[in-house]
Parts: C-alpha cells; structure tokens; sequence
C-alpha cells in the first residue's frame, strides 16, 4: 500500500511549512520556497518496491535547494529517477542545467548539492520518482555524473518503456502483494539501468544477466501494450526487437512459460477481468474476446475454461451472483456496499 500524506488536512495558512517538514523528516533535508505559500498544495506517497522505493508527488509550484549543510545533516545516499506526469522543472547539479517537460525523465544525486524549481502553468506539478540506493546500479559513479541534470526523453527507446512501467507503478502498485512488488522492483532497478547506460552508450559494458533482464522487461511491456492486437505472435515480437525467432524463444527458456504462453494467460486475465465488472455497461462475451486479441469466440471459450474450469458465459453468472450476494449482506448488516468500479 501506498504510504501517504497530504495538506488537504492541515490549515490553508499552515500547509507549506508542514509540507516543508514533512519532506526535510521523511525524504530528505531540503530548503523548500514558494511564491505562494498561503495557496500551496501538496501531497506525497512512497510504495515500498524491497531494495528500492518509488515516490509520487502532486504539489503547487515551488523551488528546492540541497546545500552541502542539509546534505551533511541526512542523506539517503540515492540517485532519484524521476518520470515528470505533468508540469515542468528546471535542475542544475555538477554544473549541468536542464528544463524537462511531462514525459521526460531526470536523474540527480541526493549526495551532491543541487537546485530544482518546479512550474505549472495551472494547478499541481506531478511526479513519479525511483528512489535508487547507490549500490544498486551496475554503473560507475564516475560515468553517471554525466547524465545528471540531463533531459531524458521519454517517448522513445528504453525510455519509454521505463517511463510506461513508472506510470503502471503509479496506477496499479497499490493493488500489487508484497512479494510482487519485490519482483517490480528488480524489475525497476533493470529497466533503469538500461535506460542510462543507453544514454551513456554503455549498453556493452552492462554484465550479460542484466542485458538479458532488460530486453526481457521490454519485450514484457511490448506484450502488455499490444495484447489486444490479434497479430501478436512471437514472430512479430522478435522482429520487433530485432532479434531472431531462436532467440526470443531461448530468452523464455527455463522460465515458468513459453513467449505463447505469457501472451495466452495475459489476454484470458485480462478478460476475466472485464467478465466480472458488473453493470449494464459490462461488455458482451465475444465483445470481451475479441478486445483482448483472440480469434474467435470458440477459441477464447475453449482457453478460458481450460484455465478457469468453466466457460466465460458461466464465470460471469457467478461472478455476478458473487457480486449480488456480497452487497446483499452488506446491506443486511448496515455496511455500504463495496465499490467494485475502483
């Protein structure tokens, strides 16, 4: 679960002195300034991911200096990742300066003083951030000073893929058990370092292990993004990263399911999913079937009860029933009746 704090509870006039020392206690000494101070907003959220944590923050405008004094007072010893959700910010650090707008990514050092400011043209700046310990990436200190302060584009390249992955983070961790999210977090931690060596053209010198995890993590997400595309075979998804059929096949070798199989139990989730959504917006069956990329009504029925023990028609008449009978007594015993939409 989301661990989080907001000013919505705490008098207008007192809100960004409390969120000053919220962030100084819990993240990191920092000076905070706003221009604004009586109007400010904010909220911040941490979700544990094991060796990692990943923050999102909502807040109005405002700037945030690390002196060397603050930085002798607590350091957390972490490079922060962070994915800009809207809004923009401007950071120098180790002498580099850049200004990065939604979509893009930025990488600072908490062990080295730096200046950030954040604007909004109207409302909040919203961020989600990687929370790095020091020794978890495979790349040398010396080389990562240079990608400080650095624009990332985020719509392109393994950028993109770590910035789809901090998003899902952002909407869906929350509903993850702890064991997954530690598996998100090596997940994390791959996915970053092969976005920075990248943009220091250092994806040879990555050891092997993770070179593998992180072409494995891509073609992951590409799987997810086009689940519903009934051309998604593993032909297509080699040619696509620009590797053989052999290889994408052996990258999937020993582990617990075959390229097809990952493709076939994502898609059969996803339409359990949408067959147990109640309401007269819920979708048909072959509707739901052909949204999640299968060929044909006969053939989704057959996989779903495969998997599942019963036939899409059936799963939904229980899980409507299940859903009946809940809210029935919720209502018996005085409780509102849970919202199953969320």
């Amino acid at each position: 679960m989301w661990s989080v704090v907001s000013s919505g509870a705490v008098p207008a006039g007192e809100r960004f002195d409390w969120y000053a020392d919220i962030i100084s206690r819990e993240v990191m000494p920092a000076a905070l300034s706003s221009e604004r101070p009586a109007e400010f907003q904010g909220e911040a959220a941490v979700l544990d991911l094991g060796e990692l944590r990943v923050a999102k923050f909502a807040l109005s405008p405002l700037r945030s200096r690390r002196t060397p004094a603050l930085i002798r007072r607590g350091d957390p010893e972490q490079y922060q990742l962070a994915l800009l959700r809207k809004g923009s910010t401007s950071m120098s650090q180790h002498r580099n300066e850049c200004t990065i707008g939604a979509g893009d990514l930025m990488l600072w050092d908490t062990s080295r003083p730096s200046d950030n400011e954040m604007l909004a043209d109207h409302g909040q700046v919203r961020a989600t951030i990687l929370m790095l310990p020091r020794d978890v990436l495979p790349l040398r200190d010396q080389r990562l000073e240079r990608l400080l302060a650095r624009r990332i584009p985020g719509d392109r390249g393994v950028a993109a893929v770590l910035a789809s992955f901090m998003t899902a983070l952002e909407d869906h961790g929350a509903e993850c058990e702890p064991e997954e999210l530690r598996r998100l977090g090596a997940v994390a931690v791959d996915l970053a370092t092969a976005c920075l060596a990248q943009h220091l053209d250092a994806e040879d010198r990555l050891p092997a292990e993770v070179r593998t995890q992180a072409l494995l993590q891509r073609i992951h997400a590409f799987i997810e993004h086009n689940l519903g595309d009934p051309e998604l075979t593993p032909p297509v998804i080699a040619a696509r990263h620009n590797i053989s059929l052999r290889t994408l096949h052996q990258l999937f070798h020993g582990r617990q399911e075959s390229v097809q199989a990952r493709i076939r139990r994502r898609r059969l989730e996803q339409c359990r999913v949408d067959l147990a959504r109640p309401g007269p917006g819920a979708r048909r069956v072959h509707s739901v079937a052909a949204r999640w990329g299968f060929s044909g009504p006969a053939v989704f029925s057959r996989s779903f009860r495969e998997a599942y023990g019963v036939s899409p028609t059936e799963f939904r008449a229980l899980s409507l029933n299940e859903a009946g009978a809940g809210a029935g007594a919720d209502r018996a015993a005085g409780r509102p009746a849970p919202d199953r939409n969320r």
